[in-house]
């Protein structure tokens, strides 16, 4: 069994908003100096979804793909120090500014020239635009069925069965391989990679790609959607002290305040 986990490398997300600037030129954010960058939190709930798997089945491959600007090789080799063997990455200064659409067609053409995969997990979603869109518009592309949010994956043969979160309870789904799944914080905890992991990561080198290889052109590199702004909200707070003889005159003083601005 082959599968393959698409990730992200992104901000911190812990980071305070102070540590990032805003570009206004390429509307994108530019973390501060020391700021770090991390692995999506999303992601390393799937790659912990592939890994539990091969535990259970046994002979499977676990790929990783991840697409950027540039990576922190630190960051973006965690999923082999996890104990996944393959990590592809697609490199080009164009895919930092690249929408979702951009995104899917480039992740399509790189899975043709590396799979097929039995089964293609990703995310929920990613830290930093929190849009949800790539896992779902790369099944499209890829003609698979989709199903979102797992909590659980259990495969047998050619069978898998998910547990998925949904609003006030659980859903199972039965699908046929060839799927793909997104994979939400519920799975559980990622494990953390040991040092015999750590070692292996190092002697493995990832296999890198230009847009040129994957057969893609500057022209082909059309976003279709537009920001028109990017702005770090501004927060002000206006607290008001109730004050009173004792703790019943504070109470009722309250109410009055609240009925006079229909709160109540």
């Amino acid at each position: 069994m082959k599968i393959l986990v698409c990730v992200k490398e992104v901000i911190d997300p812990e980071v305070p908003v102070s540590s990032i600037d805003i570009d206004s030129n390429g509307w994108k954010f530019v973390p501060k100096q020391g700021v770090s960058t991390v692995l999506n939190g999303f992601d390393e709930n799937a790659i912990e979804a592939a890994l539990q798997l091969k535990e259970s089945i046994g002979d499977v491959e676990i790929s990783v793909l991840s697409l950027g600007k540039d990576f922190s090789m630190d960051v973006i080799k965690k999923p082999l120090s996890m104990g996944c063997q393959n990590l592809f990455l697609v490199k080009d200064d164009i895919l930092e500014t690249s929408d979702s659409f951009v995104i899917v067609n480039v992740l399509y053409e790189t899975i043709n020239k590396i799979g097929p995969f039995d089964l293609i997990l990703c995310g929920r979603h990613a830290s930093d635009w929190d849009n949800a869109q790539v896992p779902i518009g790369l099944a499209e592309k890829l003609n698979l069925d989709c199903v979102t949010l797992a909590k659980s994956i259990e495969c047998n043969n050619n069978n898998i069965t998910i547990e998925r979160v949904i609003s006030g309870g659980i859903e199972v789904l039965k699908s046929e391989l060839p799927v793909l799944i997104t994979v939400s914080n519920e799975y559980g905890e990622p494990r953390y990679p040991n040092l015999r992991g750590i070692m292996t990561a190092g002697k493995i080198q990832p296999q890198f790609f230009s847009l040129e290889d994957l057969g893609i052109s500057a022209n082909d590199i059309n976003n279709i959607n537009e920001i028109t702004d990017i702005y770090i909200p501004e927060k002000n707070s206006n607290c008001e002290f109730i004050k009173g003889e004792d703790e019943y005159d504070i109470g009722r003083n309250l109410a009055l305040k609240l009925r006079d601005k229909n709160l109540i």
